[in-house]
């Protein structure tokens, strides 16, 4: 266990997926806030598992540098072997985001998009859609500035290069006194990337995903009154309606039985994205939403309820 009663020591287990350490990322930065805990990452490469050590518990041997862990965390397919070896490892607790291809009761507990049909339990917390670091922006700017986030192919969604650069150009069209940032992300084909390039001019700046850095996205969500994004990618909607920057979706056709589509639908249900349809409201002048989405915030505040208690102090849940 971790030698300071008031910081615990959480270990995050992680398979170096980009989506994945987003997850874990966004919930240890709210771990951090309230309970003041130290992180320590651990490549789950670099520790392979027999399947027998994951089945019984037992174990490998890991850095003799690191501290007892109080909590581990682990996000992706990869670090599941490592997770359910570590899982009586000094008594720690153990923590998986998104559902998992092992019995839960295998672990301690669980955080799980709601899309996924599970369900919730005093030791499973769903969410609407995935956690990620992105943190909902205090004001939206004024300013008549505009991001395109575009992904590509996937099995949620049928790809459709044409109607993605039509509604691009669309969009530009009917609003010519924006500023259009358009980026698009690894998985956009190439023929995709080089059609968003051929709208470079005056006032659309095209970046490609290669170029940009860690807190590329967060900046331009702070520097956006509108945002536009691919349903694709159940992240980048995530990301974008987290921001609190009204956010509206590109129009693919999606998938029957598609957990990511059923995801996307539950956001705009709630209002917290917008259809290609009603692209006026995302574009016009208004007031701050009242719908706000924070999973990152509302699973650090169930697991420290849950798993941290004892390290949590008077007015510490309270910061921000």
């Amino acid at each position: 266990m971790g030698t300071d009663a008031q910081a615990p020591v959480i270990w995050l287990v992680t398979d170096n997926k980009p989506g994945h350490k987003n997850q874990l990322k966004g919930l240890i930065n709210r771990l951090r806030v309230l309970t003041g805990a130290s992180q320590y990452w651990i490549n789950a490469t670099e520790y392979p598992v027999p399947l027998w050590r994951a089945l019984l518990g037992v174990a490998p041997a890991m850095d003799a540098t690191l501290p007892g862990p109080d909590l581990i965390i682990a996000a992706g397919t990869g670090t599941h072997r490592l997770l359910l070896a570590l899982r009586r490892y000094r008594k720690a607790k153990t923590l998986v985001l998104m559902k998992p291809g092992f019995p839960l009761g295998w672990v301690n507990g669980a955080i799980i998009p709601a899309h996924d049909g599970v369900k919730a339990s005093r030791n499973t917390l769903l969410t609407e859609g995935v956690i990620n670091a992105v943190t909902p922006l205090a004001r939206l700017t004024s300013k008549p500035e505009a991001l395109v986030l575009v992904g590509g192919p996937s099995q949620h969604y049928d790809w459709d290069d044409d109607a993605i650069a039509s509604q691009v150009s669309d969009l530009i069209a009917r609003y010519p006194q924006w500023r259009w940032t358009i980026s698009d992300s690894r998985r956009t084909p190439a023929i995709t990337s080089e059609r968003l390039a051929e709208l470079q001019g005056l006032k659309i700046s095209v970046v490609q995903h290669s170029r940009t850095h860690d807190d590329w996205l967060s900046h331009q969500l702070a520097a956006s009154r509108a945002v536009w994004v691919t349903p694709d990618s159940i992240s980048m909607v995530c990301e974008a309606a987290t921001s609190g920057v009204p956010t509206g979706l590109l129009n693919l056709n999606a998938h029957s039985n598609s957990r990511v589509a059923s995801g996307v639908k539950r956001l705009a249900e709630r209002g917290l994205v917008a259809h290609w349809a009603d692209h006026a409201s995302v574009m016009a002048e208004q007031a701050e939403k009242h719908d706000r989405l924070w999973e990152a915030d509302r699973a650090a505040r169930w697991v420290a309820d849950n798993y941290l208690a004892a390290f949590q102090t008077p007015g510490k849940e309270a910061r921000q």
